[in-house]
């Protein structure tokens, strides 16, 4: 089963990333936009046909490992 896991920093936390993302693409012309937030998105694939089972399986490994819960945020893409 593959899950792809989406990370992004919790609101609040300042994102320099994305900020210099922002900059750049304003100096391009792009001027409507408001605010970039930068992430990452990790595809696991995972030998497990039970969705619940792989999704407990997937959020343990981004409470253990993936994802820094202190600041970031992550959600699940389960795909079957």
């Amino acid at each position: 089963m593959k899950i792809r896991v989406f990370i992004t920093l919790k609101a609040g936390v300042l994102d320099p990333q994305g900020k210099a993302v922002l900059q750049a693409l304003s100096a391009m012309g792009f001027d409507q936009l408001r605010d970039v937030r930068q992430g990452k998105v990790i595809e696991l694939d995972l030998d497990e046909s039970d969705p619940e089972k792989a999704a407990a399986a997937a959020r343990e490994m981004c409470e253990r490992l993936l994802a820094n819960t202190v600041i970031e945020d992550y959600t699940l893409d389960i795909q079957q």
